[in-house]
């Protein structure tokens, strides 16, 4: 057990950063009313 916790902290550490460098988040939308969307009724068979 003692021999697999660098192996899993190395393991961690290298995952950091995979997917490319950091991007910030798109702003939040303005508070509102907002309806987006599709509905459908009906009956298969």
């Amino acid at each position: 057990m003692t021999r697999l916790l660098p192996l899993a902290l190395l393991l961690a550490l290298t995952a950091c950063g995979v997917d490319g460098e950091p991007e910030q988040p798109e702003p939040a939308p303005k508070p509102g009313l907002s309806v987006s969307g599709r509905a459908a009724v009906g009956v298969t068979f």
